[in-house]
This record gives structure tokens, sequence and C-alpha cells, in this order.
């Protein structure tokens, strides 16, 4: 089966990767159902993956997540995670010796998948107990290539900074969107992942550079900066009231309405995407 197109939102954390991440689910959700209806193709499949240890992806999808329990309607909701999995398998190990953890993995993978009408969702986490994040790393690059030949699409909220990139959790993407935002900091950021993607050589189909939360009146100035220091802002999205109002109330950024300026902007990269 051919795998299905990657794309990976990158970036230095607080440039609203997750928001973006999600309202991009939406939005090709959306363009690949008005393009299904008018050349009568087959619904299509995304595969969400939460690669930031924080996992704020569900809550922005609608799902919640919490230790304890979600939102959904189900009480007895909760998304596992698979640093909790990790966790759970090497405790078995250290019982059995002879368990084939990685094997044991792979069959249990399903599991903590959450399945939605439109979408499915896998949380990375991160191991509950001490040691290194690059176990649970290695474990998002097995996915990446084997998970996605079932999904049109994945898209991969990563971690904050450069982890991703560093460890080689993205290779092989078809798109990398790499938000920014005005802070200079975001600026080097974004050229630190162009300069480690060709320095460890992550294949990337596309990467564009995506200016978030941007005020009136600032975009040329934003774009001739970044320009300045040797990027090009391929989209801007404007600062959206409505984001900071639904983070406030708890609600998700997937309710957004159509009419939200933050939409209009992931709708136009879910068109390049798609």
């Amino acid at each position: 089966m051919q795998r299905g197109k990657i794309i990976a939102v990158a970036g230095k954390g607080g440039t609203g990767k997750t928001a973006l991440s999600a309202l991009l689910i939406r939005e090709i959700l959306k363009c690949r159902a008005e393009r299904g209806e008018e050349e009568g193709g087959e619904e299509v499949c995304i595969l969400a993956v939460d690669a930031d240890p924080d996992a704020n992806l569900p809550d922005a999808l609608g799902l919640g997540f919490g230790l304890e329990t979600g939102t959904s309607s189900d009480s007895d909701f909760r998304i596992r995670t698979v640093g909790e999995m990790r966790e759970s398998l090497l405790e078995e190990k250290q019982r059995d010796a002879t368990l084939d953890v990685r094997s044991e993995f792979e069959g249990k993978i399903a599991e903590i998948i959450v399945e939605e009408e439109r979408f499915d969702l896998l949380v990375m986490g991160r191991p509950e107990g001490p040691g290194c994040y690059c176990p649970v790393n290695h474990i998002l690059r097995m996915i990446l290539d084997t998970l996605t030949q079932n999904y049109d699409y994945t898209v991969v909220d990563c971690e904050a900074g450069l982890e991703h990139l560093s460890r080689r959790t993205t290779r092989g993407v078809d798109a990398m969107l790499v938000v920014l935002d005005t802070t200079q900091k975001s600026v080097k950021t974004a050229l630190r992942l162009r300069r480690i993607a060709e320095e460890i050589g992550i294949e990337v189909g596309r990467l564009l550079n995506v200016a978030n939360k941007i005020p009136a009146g600032v975009e040329e100035k934003m774009k001739e900066e970044v320009k300045r220091q040797g990027l090009e802002i391929a989209e801007v999205i404007p600062f959206d009231p409505l984001i900071q109002e639904y983070d406030f109330k708890g609600l998700p950024v997937w309710d957004l309405p159509d009419d939200a300026p933050a939409v209009a902007g992931v709708r136009r990269i879910a068109e390049r995407v798609v």
C-alpha cells in the first residue's frame, strides 16, 4: 500500500502549532470532502499524531485529554499514550524476561488509537518513569513508517524546538510547516530547523514557513524582516482573538466558525497540501 502524505507542524514553542494542526486537519477534511463531491471520490482518512510531550492536541480537537478522564460522552473515556504503553511493557519485561517488547507493542498500538468519525488520534505522551525520551521518539519513527500507510494524510503536531529533527522523528515528510510569530526567537528557530534538516538529510518534500498570530499592519514588515534573514513566508495567519477566547473558556479551536480570521489562513494552507 502506498504511504499517505505526512505533514509535520514544527517551530518554537508558543507559536500556535497545536491550534494550527487542529485547524489544518479540519480544513483538509473539508477540502477533500468538497473535491470528493465534485469528483465522486471516497472519503478521506486522517491520522492526527500528538508528538509533543505536553499533549494539547486532543483538547484542540475537542476530545479532551487529562490523565484521569477526557470529555467524551463516555464517562470512562481516557486517552492512553504511547509513553504509558511503553512504560507498562517495560515493567512486564522485568517480570518476564522472555517478553518480546517490540512485537507486543506493535500488537497493542491499535488499542490506544482514538477512533473518531472523521479522523484517528494517537498521543505520544512521555514516559512516566525516569529516563530519556529517545525511545518514544524511536517509536514515533516506526509509526510514521508503518501506520501512515493506512491513512490518506498524517498530521504530526511536533514537540517544540528542534528535537524532532535532531532525533530524526520527522524523516520522510511531504510537507513541513514551520510556524513563526513576531519574535526573533521563532525566526532563529526556523533558520536552525532548515539548517539541521539539510545537515542530517531529512527528506522534506516542501518546507513552508507560516507566520502565525500576526497583528494587523505588521504583515509586510514581518515578511521583509524574515526575507532579510533568508526566509520566505508562504502564508500569514492573522492574530485571531477568538482563539484566545476559546482557550480561556476551554473550548476547542476545532469549533471555530468558518469566518474566523485564523480559519481562512489555515484553509489556504490546506488547499496547498491537498
